[in-house]
């Protein structure tokens, strides 16, 4: 018999508890606590996430059920649904977000080097979106959304090397996309690709003068001039122009009084022609195109965290505990790629989610389960079997 670590108490050794206690500290978050101190709070919530728990009270029952093991799983009590509650209701969201943002300086420099399909090219690339929960406006009146309903929205700047999530922003579902490049610090030659909700050529050319980049889709209203076009393109690869053009509307060429770039690209496949924008010059047509297609990246992001991590079911109603639910199932999304990097797993961070989800209490070294072949293969088979609808 096996008598090392949990699974779970092996992965809690890459959690710097020492950084988050800094935190815990700096928003003096176990001032006057008696039960749950914010370690075991985090610890209980990201036990929640990591093993895909629908509910606070699914949380505490399994726990509850496991008592005999918390010390060796790394959990120093286990308490009940209520108090749990009250933690994420009261408790200050803001140290879990900034340990996740420590989390983030931590992670993304693992990942600098990979590469970005298709693409090749050396400066930082990032996909900028967002994505919409849905809430109760009855429970949750401060986060209004469209059509008298409830929603938050989770504003993502994703690295596209390594798909990491570099700046998260909490905002309820009337915020509109294109604000948030009022509060996005751009970064000097790196590349942002955004939709067409995020066209405000006023916060555009802020980034263009901070000497970022970016590449978006035009609208169809658009108003410009063209000042020059390159006729030596090859239609084969579908491009259809690239055109050296400046706004013509009154207020947009006040806002944005430089030169800008528009690239026509037919895509067969789906049969529609699109439209870029860019302010890009350094890079050909064809980059163009296929740097945009990479903005896709992030949809798939989102569709992952939603299907793998306990995002679209909230544990609380209040502004505080949206915000601590999201920002800890943020932290456990960094610390399985961060596992992933320094384990030298060869496998995907959703495969890897997909093995600790159900290995929590086993005691195979966590080495050896997530880059031993045969190992991982049995425990993926075993997931596949409890996860089939009928």
């Amino acid at each position: 018999m096996n008598s090392g670590k949990y699974v779970f108490a092996q992965v809690l050794q890459f959690v710097n508890r020492y950084e988050f206690e800094k935190f815990v500290t700096h928003y003096r978050g176990n001032y006057r606590v008696r039960e749950l101190n914010c370690w075991n709070h985090f610890v209980q919530l990201f036990f929640g996430q990591l093993t895909s728990l629908n509910s606070l009270r699914d949380i505490c029952v399994c726990l509850k059920a496991h008592r005999k093991k918390l010390y060796h799983l790394g959990v120093k009590q286990n308490v009940n649904q209520s108090t749990l509650s009250r933690a994420n209701e009261s408790r200050d969201w803001r140290i879990f977000a900034e340990f996740g943002e420590y989390l983030i300086k931590t992670v993304r420099p693992l990942y600098a080097n990979c590469s970005v399909p298709n693409v090749d090219i050396d400066n930082d690339i990032f996909a900028l979106d967002s994505t919409t929960i849905s809430l109760s406006i009855k429970l949750s009146r401060w986060a209004e959304g469209k059509y008298s309903r409830g929603a938050v929205k989770v504003h993502t700047l994703l690295d596209l090397r390594g798909n990491i999530p570099t700046f998260i922003y909490i905002t309820d579902g009337k915020y509109h996309d294109s604000n948030i490049l009022d509060v996005l610090v751009p970064e000097p030659e790196a590349i942002y690709l955004m939709d067409k909700a995020y066209i405000d050529f006023a916060a555009l050319y802020e980034m263009h003068k901070a000497g970022s980049f970016f590449v978006t889709r035009a609208k169809v209203t658009l108003d410009f001039e063209v000042l020059a076009c390159n006729y030596n393109i090859d239609e084969r690869t579908g491009l259809r122009s690239d055109k050296t053009i400046i706004l013509k509307g009154p207020k947009s060429k006040q806002l944005y009084p430089e030169i800008l770039r528009i690239v026509e690209y037919y895509d067969a496949e789906k049969d529609i022609l699109l439209v870029f924008l860019s302010n890009n010059f350094d890079v050909s047509a064809l980059e163009i195109a296929r740097l945009y297609k990479n903005r896709w990246q992030i949809e798939v992001f989102f569709k992952w965290i939603k299907q793998n991590l306990i995002i679209k079911k909230l544990w609380g109603h209040s502004e505080n505990a949206v915000n601590l639910h999201i920002w800890v199932a943020i932290c456990t999304y960094l610390t399985v790629a961060y596992i992933k990097h320094q384990l030298t797993s060869n496998l995907s961070v959703y495969e890897i989610m997909q093995i600790l989800s159900i290995s929590a209490f086993d005691k195979t070294p966590l080495k050896e389960l997530l880059t031993d072949n045969q190992v991982n293969q049995n425990v993926k088979e075993q997931y596949n079997l409890l996860t089939l609808e009928f």
